[in-house]
């Protein structure tokens, strides 16, 4: 099925991370390309805080090569290849020269399923994942430093037939053990009982 999508503005993404994970919930993830289009609703997010968060990138206010998306405007992408072998999206916040991003881990796919299948082989869970959400949606880092309100890559609000109550529940961030006390920083949010939210956090 196809939607007609509104995109979210520029506006929108200038909030502190912490604010901007949970709002990100149950909006559109859009991707247009040649060979189609692929949205999924944003159902597991989590918040990075430099310089402050030690499980952030830019902790420190350190500025490398990798991190400089992460220092751009409010709705910027930032892409970073990861085991060497995985891409994983993330969209600025806070104001430029600031970097605060939002890792997205998880999508409900609502449109373009097949391509979304043919990019993932087959191989399922399909959306589940930040590794899975970009080959799912086609996102490489290609699209590091895109803009995520003028261009093919976008975020959406919800389409009305789709717009549903749902319960945001957080936990620590995932994969994050060697971040001292910021492992414990409950950033991670997810709407609760969706089946497409990944495996559960460590328990202490």
């Amino acid at each position: 099925m196809k939607y007609a999508f509104s995109r979210v503005p520029r506006n929108f993404y200038r909030r502190h991370g912490v604010l901007l994970a949970p709002q990100l919930l149950s909006l559109v993830l859009v991707h247009q390309t040649p060979e189609g289009t692929t949205a999924g609703l944003i159902v597991e997010d989590e918040a990075y805080i430099g310089p402050e968060d030690r499980a952030c990138h830019a902790f420190g206010g350190k500025i490398t090569p990798r991190n400089r998306a992460m220092y751009g405007p409010p709705g910027t992408a930032y892409v970073y290849f990861t085991y060497g072998m995985h891409y994983c999206f993330n969209i600025v916040a806070a104001e430029e020269g600031v970097p605060h991003a939002v890792l997205i881990r998880a999508l409900e796919p609502i449109e373009g399923i097949e391509l979304m299948n043919l990019r993932r082989n087959n191989r399922l869970p399909l959306t589940t994942g930040p590794a899975r959400v970009c080959q799912a949606m086609g996102i490489d880092l290609s699209h590091n430093g895109a803009d995520l309100v003028g261009g093919d890559l976008y975020v959406a609000f919800p389409p009305p037939e789709l717009a549903r109550p749902f319960k945001v529940s957080t936990s620590p961030r995932i994969g994050v053990d060697y971040a001292g006390d910021a492992r414990n920083y409950p950033w991670r949010f997810f709407i609760e009982g969706n089946p497409y939210v990944s495996r559960r956090p460590r328990s202490d």
